[in-house]
């Protein structure tokens, strides 16, 4: 096979960067299209999640928006992997025949040599990046061990294995060369890493080497859990400066009950604990959480205490979601989904609307500050940037007026010094101070 091939990629990071391994072995057999292109494809790859109930809906949505393009004769073929058709694989090509092949999300050999690239040739660390230049994600293992009872991930992508040190600095090597200057470790439990492989937790290690790494000037961590959570990361955070200040630490909930239920192997009090050591060890730090609202077992007693820990925890970013019972999961075998939607959604309104007011408070306090930051992009005369404190795609952005620079495309990329002026519960706009 040749000719022009196009990507959509669902779900989360740890996706995207599955993607970008596969496209580093097809780009010199294919023409890749950017993912948002509408120009016609030879080939259409989609990866898709299959976590909740919503991203599957999502999933097969995009996949039936594809078959339609192909109908119209936008699209010659159409491939589909990823965690949806992982978990689906058996019933998944029977609903939607008009797929032309599936493929899981465990390993890229059949589909390589579908799409006529030899599986087991080319380099295992390359990437086709579909970030900015200027920021990338980094892998650091595969599937999870632990056993929450909401999640599905373990048996879609099986047990945690830990990608080797000297590979990831190689892969950080190799995308600094390519202009990436901030990296964005992830997996599905980032605090877990190296438990396999070395018999230690490795990640302060890992971060300690990646900092090494020519051109990488930032590195932030995601999706970490808070079970036996390795202080010497902590240490990385408050001695590194190349280590971000900032935290993705899922907590799902905070109600002893909940948290039993949903197999989180810690309690409210450890949960407590860890944030205010987080806060101590390493001062300004922001933390994002992510929460569930409606998992059984969770009554109205139970969700007024989660709602008294966000008052009482301030944390500066937080997410949440619905529980969505899966099949196959603990939860689905032995609890009832006893939590109706509507309530569930009630439940969610009510916390984000809460959280809405910590974010503004938080913002407003950076008011007159003075901070470094990366520009993203260019929009509407605005310089589009991040501090150490935003992530990509999941925070707020810093809008920074550029009058007088001539040409502000040249500074997308790079980092400038700026001063906070005013500040909404998700964005906030500056003065630029100096640039590189």
């Amino acid at each position: 096979m040749s000719g022009s091939l196009q990507t959509l990629t669902l779900g989360c990071s740890k996706n995207r960067v599955d993607t970008e391994h596969v496209l580093s072995r097809l780009e010199r057999a294919y023409t890749i299209l950017p993912e948002d292109s509408t120009c016609p494809c030879d080939i259409l790859l989609i990866n898709t999640c299959g976590f909740i109930g919503d991203a599957k809906e999502e999933s097969i949505a995009a996949i039936l928006e594809a078959v339609e393009r192909k109908k119209r004769g936008e699209i010659g073929k159409i491939a589909v992997f990823g965690c949806l058709s992982q978990r689906y694989s058996k019933e998944m090509p029977g609903l939607i025949p008009e797929v032309d092949a599936w493929f899981g999300a465990i390993g890229f050999g059949e589909l390589l040599e579908y799409l006529g690239v030899p599986a087991d040739g080319g380099n295992e660390t390359g990437r086709h990046l579909t970030t900015p230049s200027h920021y990338a994600y980094l892998k650091i293992s595969e599937g999870c061990d632990r056993r929450c009872s909401y999640c599905a991930i373990p048996f879609i992508r099986g047990k945690h294995r830990s990608v080797p040190i000297e590979e990831l600095v190689a892969e950080a090597r190799l995308l600094a060369g390519k202009g990436v200057r901030e990296l964005i470790v992830i997996a599905q439990d980032t605090t877990y890493y190296g438990l396999d492989l070395y018999h230690r937790r490795a990640l302060a290690e890992l971060l300690q080497r990646l900092s090494e790494v020519e051109g990488i000037e930032w590195i932030r961590i995601h999706y970490s859990y808070p079970a036996d959570f390795p202080d010497d990361v902590l240490d990385q955070m408050a001695d590194n400066p190349k280590v971000c200040r900032y935290m993705d630490i899922p907590l799902q909930h905070i109600s002893d009950k909940v948290l039993s239920n949903m197999h989180r192997n810690v309690d409210g009090a450890w949960t407590r604990a860890l944030i205010r050591r987080m806060r101590e060890r390493v001062p300004g730090v922001v933390l994002r959480t992510t929460m569930i609202t409606g998992h059984p077992g969770e009554g109205r007693k139970e969700f007024q205490e989660l709602l008294d820990f966000v008052k009482e925890a301030r944390f500066e970013r937080l997410g949440a979601f619905m529980y969505s019972e899966e099949e196959g999961t603990f939860g689905a075998e032995h609890f009832r989904d006893s939590v109706g939607r509507k309530t569930k959604q009630k439940r969610l309104d009510e916390l984000m609307a809460l959280q809405s007011g910590i974010s503004l408070e938080f913002n407003r306090s950076r008011i007159g500050s003075e901070v470094r930051v990366i520009v993203d992009g260019f929009s509407d005369g605005m310089l589009v940037c991040r501090s150490e404190f935003e992530s990509p795609e999941v925070d707020g952005e810093i809008f920074v007026n550029c009058t007088g620079i001539e040409n502000p495309l040249s500074l997308v990329g790079t980092f400038i010094d700026v001063r906070i002026t005013a500040a909404d519960e998700y964005d906030l706009i500056a003065e630029m101070i100096n640039y590189e």
